[in-house]
């Protein structure tokens, strides 16, 4: 039997996007989590619990249980 201290990859943590709750690996980063959202990576801006992190910080930030993740996307228009 496999529990979840042999196999840590299986663990799920919950946190928000958008004010939504999302299921994920405890391991993953925002731009993995943006990913599998299926988000554009280009036109969007990311803040976690508040605070706006930097594009070149999305594969070194490391998602948290109940971690609050706002996307922005750009919106062109005339």
């Amino acid at each position: 039997m496999t529990t979840h201290a042999d196999n840590p990859t299986d663990v799920m943590i919950h946190v928000l996007v958008n004010e939504k709750p999302v299921e994920c690996s405890f391991d993953l980063n925002l731009e993995a989590l943006l990913t599998e959202l299926e988000m554009p990576l280009q036109a969007t801006a990311v803040a976690l619990n508040d605070d706006i992190v930097a594009r070149s910080q999305w594969g070194s930030t490391i998602l948290n249980a109940g971690d609050r993740i706002a996307l922005f996307q750009a919106i062109a228009g005339g």
